[in-house]
């Protein structure tokens, strides 16, 4: 099978991590100095990526209290992907509650920095997926502007382990009123609500085309179980690790495990790499 596309890992500015945080990430990965030193060259990731069989990653970013990561990621992650844009997808984000001229920011993430897709994540930035109904109305902007400009929307579904976070926020039903009413924005279901809300994710997939499901996070061995009617929906599946959370081994590791599932080896290769090709029609020709 041609390279797979990795659609979540982390590479991130660590050094704003908040202490607690990084002491989670540090307690669930040993190595994270070498971490730290493989992400801060997109050359030596993209090395690092040839030998774990992967041809391209989106890169998440986004601004949270939670985690210490301020509005300066979006340039970050910018910067990253323009070095190896036949390797890399941008992920940047916005945080509402924080942002004094959100039209603005919008504007420069969308046409001056072009990113790839914007990360929303209600537990580590303290709101609602469907905040703009009643307390959050500037959340409608993100929404709506990533709607008119063709980018994809991943909103972090499930729980978190950071300190600070608020998990019952990554419940996603939330994300059903977002598909109502912006159904021609693609919505990317990070995680699949695992491990508690997997049946309520698969639902939002059945019912809206427009969300895609991220299966990132969740163990492979643990696939079937979650979704066991994974096959229904293979055209919006995309393969994920979530690498370098706590939890996930590696990112070749879990490539193997999901590639020796029991699931058709059509599927498979939607999942790992064809899906990603239609939604981020840029990477079309240039990966290997």
């Amino acid at each position: 099978m041609t390279g797979a596309i990795d659609c979540h890992v982390h590479v991130q500015p660590w050094t704003q991590l908040r202490p607690g945080a990084r002491a989670a990430f540090e307690k669930g990965r040993a190595g994270f100095a070498e971490l730290e030193r493989l992400v801060s060259d997109p050359a030596s990731f993209a090395a690092y990526l040839d030998g774990e069989g992967i041809a391209a990653a989106a890169l998440i970013n986004y601004p949270s209290p939670v985690m210490g990561f301020d509005a300066s990621v979006n340039d970050f992650v910018a910067g990253y992907r323009d070095r190896r844009p036949e390797r890399f997808l941008a992920f940047g984000g916005v945080h509402p509650p924080s942002t004094a001229r959100l039209d603005a920011e919008m504007d420069r993430l969308l046409d001056r920095l072009r990113l790839d897709g914007v990360k929303i994540h209600p537990p580590h930035q303290g709101f609602a997926a469907n905040a703009y109904l009643d307390s959050l109305p500037d959340l409608r902007t993100v929404y709506a502007r990533c709607e008119a400009a063709g980018v994809p929307v991943m909103i972090h579904t499930g729980t978190s382990i950071f300190p600070g976070a608020r998990s019952r926020l990554g419940e996603p039903m939330a994300v059903d009123d977002v598909a109502v009413d912006f159904p021609g924005l693609k919505i990317l279901l990070a995680h699949g609500g695992r491990p508690l809300w997997s049946e309520a994710a698969f639902f939002l997939m059945r019912r809206h085309r427009n969300c895609w499901l991220d299966l990132s996070g969740v163990p492979p061995k643990r696939i079937p179980d979650y979704f066991p009617r994974l096959a229904e929906v293979e055209d919006r599946v995309l393969f994920g690790t979530d690498w370098p959370s706590p939890g996930v081994p590696g990112i070749g590791e879990n490539l193997r495990a999901f590639l020796s599932l029991p699931l058709p080896e059509p599927t498979k290769r939607k999942i790992v790499r064809e899906n990603a090709l239609r939604l981020f029609p840029r990477l079309a020709g240039k990966v290997a």
